[in-house]
């Protein structure tokens, strides 16, 4: 029993055939039939007339609004919005900041759907400006109407003849999807564009971003057929889930490259702990684009030229580069660019090394880089380049050519163009000279084999590419189910009610000992701790514990940053323990606040033989949490070994985590030392992640060190501070990746008595799906895609991780299981499907219940949980596609409520609820 969504933008359930002809929101901004001018004029310099001016090419209908002119430039103006013969898809506003409120709720009453709002004067002025923008958008919001702006150039479709902004000239038509927070670039971009031949699918200028953001305008444009890959200059990021949420989407089949100005930090942040001290706003927003597998650059020149290269060349499968070079100098350039940017020269096998030997004369290198010499002619270049293309150790080959007396630059670019179209690796080329190159430049450009001025900026190129593979690779790896235990309900109840009761008493801090049983009920290992209110029960903890001991100062208030002499280690007898008491007393009084003062806390004295690694999260004003991990200890801060990642982690993310580490070397084992045990390590990671997320009162929380040995894995300390008390629940930092939905797991029975699980799929159940599409029978492939799809390419990795790895916020999917069985990996009995259209509160559904377990109310129930979701998702209609011979499928349907629609020809049905 199956139901079919139809494929959008690699996710494999979507629109049904009904919502292809409806049209997105944002198609009346980027692809609007008639166009309104609301402040057209004939004053010179005013960009009214600019308007009027540039929209003259637009093939579409052309209205202009002034309340004061009957025509505008000899063209019929009217007065207002109301008095045009229809009502145009985008109204491109232009007048003064003040009236901008008034022409917006003029729009809303006409039914205009898209707007661009030029006019300056809103919050870049400071709170009138603030004042006016939230006018704007109350009345946007009272209708439908989406608006690109306020302050901004506008916006450029090059294809559709669109230039709906106040520069002269209209971008060349290209694939590249420029968007970009800066007006004043956007016409130096287009002045370069122009000399270097470069064209544009579209050109945005986003302003303020009062309403449509990057993730609007990333997902409209991962849509775009017209468009092969998305820059963007940013400078700031708005909505960071939205932002991230569509970038990971949209980067899996289009190269998403990001140009982020303003990087540097002015200060370090005041925190109360170590990781609020190494946490960078940069380094977050590089851990950020990491996990979208979004391509981030330093300069201009590489956000075209990586635009370019991504879109028309494979990526690379992994960081070793072939050199083919006509000249020694350029190929160490090269080469330093190469191995200092992360990449590694391909190590060429011996039968590579033989086949060049018979193509090439014998002085030439012998090695990577290949150096053909300078008098080789086209024939000899290209065939280096093939063979070392050819040889299975290369990702990629980069040509280095310069003229010289022999060289033959036009007719090797030639044969480096048939050379391509035989390879299935990345090429790049570097023609360095001027005009005596510039032919074979443009064939090579004409061919999709990008050309770079130097050799050390293709280099350069190469590696973000392989970057940019190896973080996308990193992302959809099939993780572990991890870790084997996860907090029950309980537990975490426990550590709510904990942290409830320290922000009753007013307080932020919490001690040691609440810091260690907060860790504790997530499974983190960490000492035995023990309190003692007097010296004599310090005395006799220790003496229950064993020595030797290590006391702590005890307090609510105090922390380790002041100069309390507040840790004595190494304890092996009574009246050193109560020397160290009247030593931490004494030490509390001169700070002035002897309440302060609480007791100490006893533990062990571990050993330290390992290695101290520091796990921690703080969050960030834009992102939310933020977990940092690294090489830990008393020195954290000036080692600086550290790393940042977004939660949630599951065991792959956590690995690629401890991988970026400089200690991660070391613990994997060295020089005949045993390595630890690193699947624990992984674990830890993972269980801490799920802490941060499910505790979001926790502001900073510090685990350092943690010590890790082949023997042992166990958190010496911990630190946890909250938000204030002050703040509310609604104010509370919301993670960037939306983590997963637990509250979306519901008890089921069957017919046969039977108690199932329905639980939102995971990257995890990636083996659980393989084994459920082997079950499938035939009939039941084809009611599911309405053709017989073979089973290699339903179990596919890159088809099934799109599967598993899913966006909460773009879609849902349900498994089923039979009850009690989650945690050991039962088989998946059934899975249901919600995708929501983008850009519209609405979604399609599908369903695919296993053979042997149909006729068991199982389809009835995964729907109706979908629908539940649905609605408390916000959606506003649900539907899907149905064969007409699948008889047991509309009939679940319309036991759910759904309204079955059939016309004759139709050889299927459409199924359709209103929520």
């Amino acid at each position: 029993m199956s139901v079919n969504p139809l494929p959008v933008s690699g996710r494999e359930s979507a629109h049904d055939i009904l919502l292809q002809g409806r049209r997105h929101p944002l198609e009346s901004i980027f692809a609007p039939s008639s166009v309104a001018i609301v402040g057209a004029s004939e004053s010179l310099g005013s960009v009214g007339r600019s308007l009027v001016e540039n929209l003259a090419r637009f093939s579409g209908k052309v209205y202009l609004v002034n309340p004061k002119h009957p025509s505008v430039l000899g063209q019929k103006a009217y007065p207002n919005l109301e008095a045009l013969p229809e009502c145009p898809d985008l109204a491109v506003i232009a007048t003064p900041a003040a009236t901008v409120a008034g022409v917006v709720a003029e729009c809303v009453t006409r039914g205009v759907k898209g707007a661009i709002i030029l006019s300056a004067g809103f919050k870049e002025v400071g709170p009138e400006g603030v004042r006016l923008e939230q006018e704007v958008l109350n009345e946007a919001r009272k209708g439908s109407l989406r608006i690109v702006g306020p302050n901004c150039l506008g916006v450029m479709m090059p294809h559709l003849q669109l230039n709906a902004t106040f520069a002269k000239d209209l971008a060349k038509p290209g694939k590249v999807a420029f968007l970009s927070q800066s007006g004043a670039l956007c016409t130096a971009i287009l002045d370069w564009s122009f000399r270097e031949n470069v064209g544009f699918s579209t050109f945005v200028s986003v302003g303020s971003m009062l309403d449509v953001g990057w993730g609007d305008l990333i997902t409209y444009f991962g849509d775009d057929p017209q468009t092969k890959s998305i820059v963007c200059y940013m400078e700031s990021v708005g909505d960071a889930r939205a932002f991230l949420s569509a970038a990971r989407e949209i980067a899996r089949t289009k190269p998403v490259i990001v140009l982020k100005v303003g990087h540097t930090d002015a200060a370090a942040k005041a925190a109360a702990s170590h990781t609020g001290a190494l946490t960078g706003s940069d380094a977050v927003l590089d851990a950020a684009f990491r996990r979208a597998g979004v391509v981030r650059v330093a300069t201009l020149s590489e956000l075209f030229d990586l635009a370019e290269v991504l879109s028309k060349q494979p990526r690379p499968h992994g960081p070793r580069l072939a050199i083919v070079t006509n000249a020694g100098g350029p190929g160490v350039l090269a080469t330093d660019a190469l191995v200092s940017n992360g990449g590694t020269l391909a190590p060429l096998l011996p039968e590579t090394i033989n086949d060049l030997n018979r193509v090439l004369p014998p002085q030439w290198s012998h090695r990577n880089p290949i150096d053909v010499l300078g008098d080789a002619n086209a024939e000899r270049f290209a065939q280096a380049v093939q063979r070392a293309s050819d040889d299975p150790t290369t990702d990629g080959v980069l040509a280095l050519l310069t003229p010289q007396a022999m060289t033959e630059s036009t007719a090797t670019a030639r044969q480096l163009c048939a050379c391509a179209m035989r390879m299935a690796k990345p090429i790049l080329a570097s023609w360095m000279g001027g005009a005596s190159v510039d032919e074979g430049k443009a064939i090579l450009n004409e061919a999709g084999i990008t050309t770079f001025d130097t050799p050390d900026a293709a280099a350069r190129a190469f590696t973000l590419m392989w970057q940019n593979s190896a973080r996308l690779q990193a992302i959809y790896e099939t993780p572990d189910r991890s870790p084997s235990e996860e907090p029950s309900g309980r537990q975490r109840s426990v550590v709510s009610q904990l942290l409830a009761n320290v922000r009753r008493d007013g307080r932020t801090l919490l001690t040691e000992l609440e810091s260690k049983e907060v860790i504790k009920r997530y499974g983190i290992p960490t000492v035995v701790t023990q309190l003692a209110n007097t010296a004599e029960e310090a005395v006799q903890r220790a003496e229950e514990i064993g020595y030797p001991v290590v006391l702590k100062l005890h307090s609510e208030t105090l922390t380790h940053k002041t100069d309390v002499d507040g840790v004595h280690l190494n304890l092996t007898s009574a009246p050193a323990i109560r020397q160290a008491w009247d030593r931490i007393k004494a030490g509390v009084e001169r700070q002035g606040v002897p309440q302060a003062f609480q007791g100490v806390t006893v533990q062990p004295m571990v050993d330290r033989t390992g290695y101290e690694l520091i796990l921690g999260s703080s969050v960030d004003p834009q992102f939310g949490p933020v977990i940092l991990f690294g090489a830990g200890g008393q020195m954290v801060e000036v080692f600086q070994d550290t790393v940042l990642a977004l939660p949630p982690l599951n065991s792959t993310l956590a690995r690629r985590l401890i991988e970026r580490t400089r200690v991660s070397k070391a613990l994997h084992g060295f020089r005949g030392k045993k390595g630890v045990d690193m699947a624990r390590l992984t674990d830890l990671l993972v269980r801490f992640s799920i802490l941060v997320l499910e505790q979001p009162w926790i502001a900073e929380i510090d685990l350092n060190p943690i010590l890790i040995s082949p023997e042992q894995l166990v958190a010496l300390d911990a630190r946890v501070v909250l938000h204030p008390p002050s703040m509310l629940p609604t104010q509370l930092p919301k993670p960037a990746i939306r983590p997963y939905p637990t509250e979306y797991s519901f008890q089921g029975k069957l017919k046969n008595g039977r108690e199932v699980i329905l639980r939102p799929i995971s990257p995890e159940d990636e083996p659980l799906m393989v084994q459920f599409h082997r079950r499938l029978s035939g009939q039941s492939v084809y009611q599911r895609y309405f053709a017989p799809l073979k089973l290699d390419e339903r179990i596919a990795h890159d088809r099934l991780s799109r599967l598993c790895f899913i966006d909460y916020d773009r879609e849902m999917a349900l498994v089923a299981q039979l009850a009690g069985s989650h945690a050991s990996g039962s088989e998946i009995l059934a899975v249901g499907r919600l995708s929501r259209s983008h850009g519209r509160p609405e979604a399609e559904f599908a369903l695919t219940v296993n053979d042997e377990w149909q006729g068991q109310g199982l389809g009835t129930q995964l729907l109706q949980r979908l629908v539940q979701i649905g609605r408390t998702e916000g959606l506003k209609v649900i539907r899907a596609t149905i064969l007409s011979e699948n008889h047991h499928m509309l009939e679940v349907a319309k036991r759910v409520g759904f309204k079955i629609l059939h016309s004759p020809g139709w050889q299927d049905y459409r199924v359709e609820m209103e929520l």
